[in-house]
């Protein structure tokens, strides 16, 4: 009774933490904007693409490869392409805005894809895993393969439950929004993907 106690505090800790790093906007809370524009689930397919890259990370840590996520040749390579990529999907954002608000074209790249690009992208995504979420999948692990496997899908959730909320909440909101913020809200966004990008870029010098 008492061990089931522990996880269960264990994995409160785990939503908490986990929450306190995914509500923060960012890229991915960007793109789920976008997405959530035309489509109520984008978010859904964008914490599937984000779970894509984030799985075998979590399965490498577990095996023993946290310090490689930290190395600072990794954290170059991920900051300089990673950046790059998101300023990129910024400008592209920040181009099409207009015919995206006057005409409910989607972007040019799927939910999926734009989960997979912002999570890859994102050095401080694997910073966070090898420092802080290596030290919850130590703990984890004190409670056997159970407590790993349920602390994977509780992360898991909250990404996927958060990031449908944000592209559920665009989605029914957007009939309140005429174009000129349909544009604003793209701008916005757009912005955010250059800031992070430039801000990733930066950091590796």
């Amino acid at each position: 009774m008492e061990g089931v106690l522990d996880l269960s505090l264990f994995l409160v800790s785990v939503i908490l933490i986990s929450l306190s790093a995914i509500v923060m906007p960012g890229p991915i809370f960007a793109v789920t904007m976008a997405k959530g524009h035309k489509d109520k689930n984008a978010g859904a397919l964008i914490a599937l693409g984000h779970g894509i890259i984030e799985a075998p990370l979590i399965l490498l840590i577990y095996l023993g490869f946290a310090r490689f996520f930290t190395s600072d040749a990794i954290k170059m390579v991920i900051g300089l392409v990673g950046g790059t990529m998101l300023i990129l999907m910024g400008i592209q954002m920040y181009k099409g805005r207009k015919s995206i608000a006057a005409e409910s074209r989607g972007l040019p790249y799927g939910s999926l894809t734009a989960g997979i690009i912002t999570t890859s992208s994102n050095p401080y995504f694997f910073l966070w895993w090898g420092t802080i979420g290596t030290t919850l999948m130590l703990t984890a692990n004190t409670f056997g393969f159970i407590g790993f496997v349920l602390f994977a899908l509780v992360h898991w959730s909250c990404d996927f439950i958060w990031s449908l909320f944000v592209s559920v909440a665009t989605f029914r909101s957007k009939h309140l929004w005429n174009n000129r913020i349909h544009e604003i809200v793209f701008s916005v966004c757009s912005v955010i993907l250059v800031i992070f990008g430039l801000k990733f870029v930066i950091s590796v010098f």
